[in-house]
């Protein structure tokens, strides 16, 4: 794994020659040795449909190809990090939560509205996050960024987990989601902002959620 948590708000990633690295445009505090940033025009490994398909959904996070022999450190806007490692499977990520990630992932787009039917959409419509989502798959590591740091929730088989739209963050494995009311459940627990919807996540894999319902 190439990154290394200085603190919650701060990592060090290591770049080998030879392998590309990407990170958010003006993510990168400081760096060690020969590193190169330049502007990603294609929107990473996902190309130029990954990157059309971001724009779509207004998504275009833009970012920067990072290269050559050193070290860099990645913090923005003093948000959490997490470091996320994939092992084969996929990462379901907003766009504008990635930090920097492995060059080796592959990089593309997925509609929500395939992932629950048309509760996938609506959950795009109440969260305000874009019907499109980011995934990156394959073997590497992928550091995002959340509110009031981040707890990772296992999802096993008959062992749903049920989150407040808001407070969600990323999820990988055999995961699907939908949309669910939960009548008065805000209203109960003294939030009263009659937001009364949980995404609810069933199968196998994790779920990270934030300690917090800001968004960035």
């Amino acid at each position: 794994m190439p990154f290394r948590e200085i603190n919650s708000k701060m990592v060090e990633a290591t770049v080998v020659p030879g392998q590309k690295m990407y990170s958010q445009r003006g993510a990168m505090l400081a760096y060690r040795g020969e590193v190169s940033f330049t502007p990603n025009i294609q929107g990473g490994q996902g190309g130029v449909m990954s990157m059309i398909g971001r724009r779509v959904a207004n998504e275009a996070t833009p970012l920067m190809t990072v290269e050559g022999s050193g070290t860099v450190m990645f913090g923005h806007g003093g948000h959490h990090i997490q470091v996320i490692g994939l092992s084969g499977d996929t990462l379901y990520v907003e766009a504008d939560r990635l930090l920097a990630f492995d060059g080796t992932l592959q990089q593309g787009t997925m509609f929500m509205g395939s992932q629950g039917g048309v509760m996938g959409m609506v959950r795009g419509q109440v969260t305000g996050q874009g019907l499109f989502t980011t995934t990156l798959k394959g073997h590497g590591a992928v550091a995002v960024m959340a509110h009031g740091g981040v707890i990772e929730l296992p999802i096993t088989p008959g062992r749903d987990v049920h989150v407040d739209p808001q407070a969600y963050v990323a999820h990988h494995g055999d995961v699907r989601n939908k949309l669910s009311t939960a009548l008065g459940w805000r209203d109960m627990v003294g939030r009263g902002s009659g937001e009364a919807f949980q995404l609810e996540l069933s199968g196998s894999g994790a779920v990270y959620v934030q300690a917090s319902e800001e968004k960035l």
